[in-house]
């Protein structure tokens, strides 16, 4: 059973296919510190057609932006409507990036997410992606709240 689906998920993050990577949330800590969200890795993907043709591999920075995404979802999920249309979350760093094992078509991406420390405006997340119970990408996350441009 799912605590977010995409439905709930559209209406938190502003991503949309093809950059939407988050295709369900699994569960929320209690304390709101930790998520586990889940991407299906699907044959059909768009980067497959270029990386690379008959080896498929899903880049390692769609795997971190996955990661990011599901921190994000963790981050907006308290804000009211009206909040979250004035902000976004964006990057602000990526550190101790380490990925460990391809991950193809077919393969069911568990992206696990916990927060290191929370400031006002930035957040920093310990992101691990599994597939099969396997680490397959880690990375820290520092996220920035910001106003949404006008």
């Amino acid at each position: 059973m799912s605590v977010l689906n995409i439905n709930e998920i559209m209406k938190l993050l502003p991503h949309r296919y093809p950059m939407l990577l988050v295709d369900r949330v699994l569960e929320i800590s209690q304390d709101g510190k930790r998520i586990i969200g889940l991407k299906n890795v699907s044959a059909n993907e768009q980067f497959f057609q270029g990386h690379f043709p008959g080896a498929p591999v899903m880049p390692g920075v769609l795997i971190v932006e996955s990661m990011a995404q599901c921190s994000a979802i963790l981050g907006l999920r308290d804000m009211s409507d009206e909040e979250r249309a004035k902000k976004l979350f964006l990057f602000g760093g990526i550190d101790k990036a380490r990925f460990r094992r391809p991950v193809v078509p077919g393969d069911q991406l568990i992206l696990e997410c916990e927060v290191l420390h929370r400031r006002a405006s930035t957040v920093k997340m310990r992101g691990v992606a599994r597939v099969n119970d396997v680490v397959v990408a880690e990375a820290d996350l520092l996220s920035m709240l910001v106003d949404r441009p006008q």
